[in-house]
């Protein structure tokens, strides 16, 4: 690893402002060779209660400075973080394998809502509503929700947690943050960020931990933290639901996604073509929001396949680090065999894999004990909603496509899912543009483009994709609580 600023690089957790060290450490590793980066502090339930304790303490100073003052704070912080790009950009891909160029991309875009919520935090406001009797008053306000408990996944080791601790402090709250135990190397580095920034010591607080039960279930069960963010499988969601109902949490859950893509035959197929690529592979289709199901129209479906083949060709498999590298390898072991799985069961369905369709053996060479986790590029034709790649979330680099023939018959098998999400689809005709944009079952529809993130926009789905909203000046409320306050004079 060749940082220009080593310094970025920690292996113990962040709490109180100080980095505090574990009995037991574990293994972070670069799953496109298999090698250890670094041994972190594997912390318990009881370093995650500390943590908890050490937040309620600090918030209540935090609550009481001024939004401007917060937003100068995280303005600091913001900069510095894309002053840091490169070298942030090299401990993501080191440790979750993405290409170094969507690693630079995605630093960015987690810088981003650091830069949107200090100044959405300077916007909240409440109301003076009508009151009912001469001699009342009536005022709504709204305030900092406390300390909230945030949980978030390896496929955005970046930016699945600024956009989550960043309206958290815009708001006047403080967090203990768990990231995922594949990848926690990113979120030390913000920590050390915000701590260069001026954030206060008790307002962001690391803990990583390879006991991912015992750490969610402090967050969960502990009174002082008020809210639980969560991004991951909807599996783990449930759980995490069912265990803050003891202490009637508010939560945010951002969940699993089967996203459709839906490809018309009046679309344009220089623009749908290209923007099907960017959303089906991107992070080795290792997203929440990435095209599951790419439904393509009788009329169209050949020349659409063979377009699509023909640059999935072009793609270049290997380790994120080396130059013109377009696809990395995935997160580990467990995943490659569940990509392997769905594509055995499209086989033998009877789908066809025109193009990869296989593990890929880079990496064979490097010695007794170092495994990778590459996936060829693939796309399967002749899918059918009988295969698992119809009903399971994929999160890999697989593209298969159905065949349909109405309007009718798309927008009923794209919403034949309990997931609610994303959902993309391709059209120049703009009555059916509303139409389909109206009936389809989801939190994010996306028109004419693969790519919709940003931090201006609402993330969030709907059914079992989740509850709540990140991002936009909506993602703010998650961490307010309305108070009513009625006053006689």
């Amino acid at each position: 690893m060749q940082l220009a600023d080593a310094s970025l690089l920690k292996s113990d957790a962040y709490i109180d402002g100080q980095w505090v060290a574990a009995e037991k450490r574990f293994a972070v590793t670069n799953p496109a060779t298999g090698a250890v980066i670094a041994e972190v502090a594997d912390a318990d339930a009881a370093m995650a209660r500390h943590a908890i304790e050490v937040a309620a303490k600090a918030q209540k100073s935090w609550a009481r400075e001024t939004a401007k003052t917060r937003a100068m704070i995280m303005r600091d912080w913001f900069n510095l973080i894309m002053q840091n790009q490169d070298d942030l950009a090299q401990i993501l891909t080191l440790e979750m394998g993405k290409p170094l160029a969507e690693a630079k991309g995605e630093i960015a875009y987690g810088a981003s809502f650091i830069d949107w919520f200090a100044e959405e935090g300077r916007r909240i406001t409440g109301d003076i509503l009508m009151p009912h009797q001469h001699d009342k008053r009536l005022m709504v306000l709204k305030q900092p929700i406390g300390v909230y408990g945030a949980i978030t996944p390896w496929n955005f080791p970046n930016a699945m947690i600024t956009r989550k601790v960043a309206p958290g402090m815009a708001a006047g709250c403080a967090g203990v943050v768990k990231p995922a135990q594949q990848t926690p190397l990113s979120a030390l580095a913000l920590a050390e960020l915000a701590h260069r920034a001026g954030v206060p010591a008790g307002i962001v607080n690391i803990i990583t931990s390879s006991d991912a039960a015992a750490i969610g279930g402090e967050l969960c069960a502990n009174a002082l933290v008020r809210k639980i963010s969560f991004t991951g499988s909807t599996e783990v969601g449930r759980r995490l639901m069912q265990q803050s109902a003891e202490t009637v949490k508010k939560v945010s859950m951002e969940l699993g996604g089967n996203a459709p893509l839906i490809v018309f035959d009046d679309a344009d197929l220089s623009v749908a073509v290209p923007e099907a690529l960017a959303s089906k592979f991107r992070n080795a289709g290792q997203t929440c929001v990435c095209a599951n199901r790419i439904f393509v129209q009788d009329g169209i479906y050949d020349d659409f396949a063979a377009a699509l083949t023909e640059e999935v060709k072009k793609m270049r498999l290997g380790d994120g680090m080396e130059a013109g590298v377009t696809i990395g390898p995935l997160i580990d072991a467990a995943a490659l065999e569940k990509v392997a799985e769905c594509v055995e069961d499209a086989l033998a369905h009877g789908a066809e894999a025109v193009v990869g369709g296989k593990r890929a053996d880079l990496g064979a060479d490097l010695g007794a004990g170092l495994e990778t986790t590459f996936f060829e590029p693939t796309i399967l034709t002749d899918a059918t909603p009988k295969m698992r790649v119809f009903r399971e979330e994929i999160f890999g680099p697989v593209a298969p496509l159905f065949r349909f023939k109405s309007e009718d018959e798309v927008v009923g098998l794209a919403n034949d899912t309990i997931f609610g999400l994303a959902s993309y689809f391709f059209a120049r005709d703009m009555a059916r543009v509303w139409r389909v944009a109206e009936q389809l079952d989801y939190g994010i529809v996306s028109v004419n483009t693969g790519i919709f993130s940003n931090e201006i926009g609402p993330f969030g789905g709907v059914k079992q994709s989740g509850v709540g909203r990140e991002g936009s000046r909506y993602g703010i409320d998650e961490y307010l609580e309305m108070k009513y306050v009625c006053l006689g004079v």
